[in-house]
């Protein structure tokens, strides 16, 4: 497959810690997709509503539809192209904001999150389903941030949790990046991100897909209330992810 970024990009991204990259589906695939989200977050009527997001993990093994989106090859080209190492997938999740939710996704970094131990790059893959304008919840990013390592796990809800942490990132410029249903966003899991509230009469629908380096091992650590975490099940600390379950990408 012809790699799907171009150089510019990729030094792009290194160089900043995110790039967009446009079209990276069709509008008619986003449009597809977006069905398939909404319809598996109605039929989990039981999954609590945070009030940022409505949160869905691990779809592709549960939707036909949107395994197709989460090991596309279209995006793990690209994924291994800007990191430059073998990647493997760690999670997909969706990411609904949904009508007029009046609530922000404050500032953080996601490799804090992560049970990850020895990865020499993981990054994320922010699919638009629909249009994500700057009233839909779109992401605002901190060029550079992905340079700075060793903070804690973050609260999305306190606006100042991240910036009492590293300070200097008060001063730094953001950058908001407004897509198009089909284009996408990659992001290093140590850049700071957040999304502003979706202000729509519509629902914002995002996909995320993670990737981690291939030889990524298992760091065990403990779960905060209500967090969402991918584990690997019966494996022990200090062992490499298995491949059933979070495959290697081609």
């Amino acid at each position: 497959m012809n790699q799907p970024v171009t150089d510019e990009q990729v030094v792009a991204y290194r160089r900043d810690g995110f790039v967009r990259i446009p079209g990276i589906i069709g509008e008619d695939e986003a449009a597809r997709y977006a069905r398939a989200a909404l319809a598996a977050r109605d039929r989990q009527k039981d999954v609590p509503r945070d009030p940022a997001f409505t949160h869905l993990m691990q779809l592709w093994q549960q939707d036909e539809t949107l395994r197709e989106l989460t090991l596309s090859p279209v995006l793990a080209a690209a994924a291994t192209a800007l990191a430059g190492v073998p990647l493997r997938l760690y999670h997909d999740h969706l990411l609904i904001k949904e009508p007029h939710n009046g609530a922000p996704t404050e500032f953080h970094q996601d490799q804090p999150y992560w049970p990850h131990l020895g990865s020499r790059h993981s990054l994320s893959a922010w699919v638009a389903l629909v249009d994500v304008p700057t009233t839909r919840g779109c992401m605002t990013f901190i060029p550079g941030s992905h340079l700075l390592d060793g903070r804690h796990r973050q609260d999305l809800r306190d606006a100042d949790n991240l910036m009492r942490a590293a300070p200097e990132l008060v001063w730094e410029p953001r950058v908001t990046v407004p897509l198009r249903a089909g284009d996408c966003t990659f992001h290093h899991s140590l850049t700071a991100h957040s999304a502003s509230p979706n202000l729509t009469d519509d629902p914002r629908v995002a996909h995320v897909v993670v990737y981690m380096d291939v030889e990524t091992r298992y760091d065990p650590r403990e779960r905060l209330v209500g967090e969402p975490l991918v584990e690997p099940a019966g494996v022990a600390a200090g062992v490499p992810f298995p491949d059933d379950d979070f495959p290697p990408l081609p």
